[in-house]
């Protein structure tokens, strides 16, 4: 796919997993390019991808939602433009997984990556593919592995057999919920899911309403990215800082109310780092919630931060 001169366009919003590795590239005459976030909004924003596209350019990697922002990227018209321009995308669906329905073939990325426990399933990672690509891609394994025996050319050890055993207990999830709210439903695997997920994103929007509208209470806390609810441009997770204050005060309070949040770079260092925001704050407060979290749930956490802020 590389060769020297060509070029790979990384961001400095992604989690490092989706980063640091592309950027390595730079040590063999690949050249590098950074998708800067606007400083303000914290969005990646299409235009400045256009200006660094290029015919040189092989490979955009890209986050679908941002593990700390919660901004949810529009990764189909991002990979249209990426594949105008004759190149290929990677994206990152760890933080957007547990919140949307996934679709490679509506999203026509080339390759996705995402996390199964991010489903409510076992501590295994799992990488997509487009076929045409896997195909081309050179072997891993044995010499005995043909370069038409995927995924085994690229698998360099046995199956974690106990993982994989819980793999489909994801799906039972899913129908479990879905024949809850919708008994007697002759529905397919595909409209099931986005019938489960559209119920998701319902329940997640009104947590966040509810916390987006303390957030914005408070004259003194910054949000970074978009301190809204609306489950259309963003998850539910939140980070902020306070003015003035260490965000490692705030996870320590919260545990005399029953509550777990975190505060750090979560990975995404190039990120806190560009926002200024590791010297002043020592990282920002990360609260994240999804579809199984209550009002009352998100109250304690607002009563509990609000004694504090």
């Amino acid at each position: 796919l590389f060769s020297p001169g060509d070029e790979v366009i990384v961001t400095n919003l992604d989690h490092e997993a989706n980063n640091g590795a592309w950027r390595r590239l730079a040590q063999h005459e690949i050249t590098v390019k950074e998708w800067q976030i606007n400083p303000e909004t914290a969005d990646l924003e299409i235009e400045t991808l256009e200006s660094l596209l290029s015919e040189r350019t092989r490979l955009v990697c890209v986050t679908q939602c941002s593990n700390v922002v919660g901004s949810i990227n529009d990764i189909a018209a991002i990979t249209k433009r990426v594949h105008n321009a004759g190149a290929w995308i990677c994206a990152d669906a760890v933080s957007y997984a547990p919140h949307r329905r996934l679709d490679v073939k509506a999203t026509d990325v080339d390759f996705y990556a995402l996390s199964l426990y991010k489903l409510y399933g076992p501590h295994q990672s799992l990488l997509y593919g487009k076929r045409q690509h896997l195909l081309a891609a050179k072997g891993q394994n044995h010499y005995f592995k043909t370069e038409d025996d995927i995924p085994d050319k690229l698998d360099l050890g046995g199956v974690n057999h106990d993982l994989m055993a819980g793999i489909p207990g994801i799906v039972d999830y899913f129908d479990a919920v879905h024949g809850h709210h919708f008994p007697g439903s002759n529905a397919d695997l595909r409209e099931r899911l986005g019938e489960v997920f559209g119920l998701f994103a319902a329940q997640e929007e009104t947590l966040a309403t509810r916390f987006a509208d303390f957030l914005n209470s408070k004259p003194n806390l910054r949000v970074i990215g978009r301190a809204i609810g609306n489950s259309a441009v963003r998850a539910p997770t939140f980070s902020f800082v306070v003015d003035g204050r260490n965000s490692r005060e705030f996870p320590e309070h919260m545990l005399s109310h029953k509550v777990s949040i975190l505060a750090d770079d979560f990975y995404a260092a190039r990120l806190i780092d560009a926002l200024d925001l590791r010297a002043k704050h020592n990282g920002v407060v990360r609260c994240s919630m999804v579809h199984y979290n209550t009002l009352d749930e998100v109250d304690r956490l607002i009563s509990g931060l609000d004694e504090v802020i």
